[in-house]
């Protein structure tokens, strides 16, 4: 697989993903964008690192109500070698706050992504709110 094939694929892995975690899909199919390593720092919160750390993270999440998260890719950059790649994006978060209103946040983020096999998982993602 050369160069834009491979930023094509991660591409549309990102965009997948993005749909998934819009949509409130399975938490395991969510998680398993991630490395098993993978380090997540969310606005105002410490680390979440891992997969069993992801896991309670992403349940929590749906616990909240009318919360969606969604984003979408900006530049795309890949390592020399192909094997890893950053991706810069623009996010939006919802969820309903405690007296129904609707609440929304914009906000950016990068995430750092490692080829395994054939496959793109994110190792790191970091975003602040605007």
């Amino acid at each position: 697989m050369d160069v834009t094939e491979r930023r094509a694929a991660l591409e549309q892995r990102d965009a997948a993903w993005s749909a998934l975690a819009a949509s409130g899909g399975d938490v395991e199919e969510i998680v398993d964008f991630w490395t098993a390593d993978a380090v997540v720092i969310p606005p105002g919160m410490p680390p979440v690192v891992g997969t069993a750390a992801l896991r309670e993270y992403v349940a929590g999440a749906s616990t909240i109500p009318g919360f969606r998260i969604s984003w979408s890719a900006g530049d795309i950059d890949l390592s020399a070698d192909g094997t890893m790649a950053w991706i810069r994006q623009d996010n939006l978060v919802e969820m309903t706050g405690e007296n129904g209103e609707a609440l929304s946040s914009v906000g950016r983020a990068v995430t750092v992504w490692r080829l395994e096999g054939e496959t793109w998982r994110c190792c790191a993602d970091v975003w602040n709110s605007l």
